[in-house]
């Protein structure tokens, strides 16, 4: 009762010097890497087909015992949408999950960016602030979600505001192909968040303590909200994950989406055409170090 009452917490706003003064610079590298990533990381949840921006829209590949989701408005309008937000409040949100403004924690299903590179992460700040026509300021706004029970208790008792890096995280060289892979995989696309276990048991810090990590099984829906599509296992296994794929078969399925055999992936996997050969490649190399698991996922079949 005193957690159904209380809701999803809030918390003090401890913003440091330097993002109170952050601004972030507007040049085209940055603004065309921002939306890259952004393409990856914000379109696929906040873009609205009705207004064709990002407004928000409603969630229904998000399980429904997370209860009836909606994406908010992130154009630049000043008041629907983040015009007003500083550089350094949208750092701050994105890296914590606090709104600056009010302390409000958002829920675990927002996702929060502890691992992007700075430079990433102002490159995302960037597109946010530029002529993007997906950008441009819009009043329209979906109803707030209502946050279940469910919602409550975990971000009560599970998950928390995350805290801002102690020190600048670099993205690592092209050329230790390794860490690149776990910094795309895990960082910049969070691919562990689907292939893993549990969506209630994840762990944004230190992502290879989430259960099932790579192993698959999380039930996600269509983007018609009805149909239950398990992740894949993705970790080395011979049996049960891709242990019998080659680099350009995995390349071939998370660029455009193919499956080895022939045919297409199903949603929620989408073709990730954003990412270069080089990331994906990095990926699958990375994917070989993270420990085997046995479990054998049973494959969407699509209805005839």
């Amino acid at each position: 009762m005193y957690i159904q009452i209380k809701g999803v917490p809030k918390y003090p706003v401890v913003m440091p010097e330097q993002l109170k003064t952050l601004k972030v610079p507007v040049d085209s590298a940055h603004v065309a890497e921002g939306r890259r990533i952004g393409s990856m990381l914000c379109r696929a949840c906040h873009y609205s087909p009705e207004t064709q921006k990002l407004t928000g829209s409603h969630r229904t590949d998000i399980p429904k015992e997370f209860g009836e989701i909606y994406s908010l408005n992130i154009t630049q309008d000043q008041t629907h949408g983040i015009g007003s937000w500083t550089d350094g409040e949208l750092y701050y949100f994105l890296r914590t999950g606090i709104r600056p403004q009010t302390g409000q924690y958002v829920p675990p299903f927002m996702p929060k960016l502890p691992r992007l590179s700075d430079d990433d992460l102002h490159s995302v700040i960037a597109w946010l602030r530029s002529p993007d026509p997906e950008l441009a300021p819009d009043t329209h706004e979906y109803p707030p979600t209502q946050a279940n029970f469910l919602v409550k208790l975990l971000s009560n008792i599970a998950f928390g505001p995350l805290p801002l890096p102690d020190q600048p995280i670099i993205e690592p060289d092209t050329s230790d192909t390794v860490a690149l892979g776990k910094y795309v995989a895990d960082g910049l696309a969070a691919c562990y968040a689907c292939h893993s276990a549990d969506l209630k048991t994840l762990n944004d810090l230190e992502p290879e303590k989430t259960p099932g990590f790579y192993g698959g099984g999380t039930v996600m829906l269509d983007i018609d909200g009805k149909t239950g599509v398990p992740t894949a296992n993705i970790t080395m296994d011979k049996e049960s994950g891709i242990g019998n794929l080659t680099e350009q078969q995995f390349v071939d399925a998370v660029k455009y989406g193919k499956k080895p055999g022939g045919g297409g992936l199903h949603y929620p996997m989408i073709p990730h055409t954003a990412l270069t050969d080089t990331e994906v490649k990095a990926i699958f190399a990375y994917l070989k170090t993270v420990p085997v698991i046995n479990n054998r996922v049973p494959r969407y079949q699509e209805a005839n």
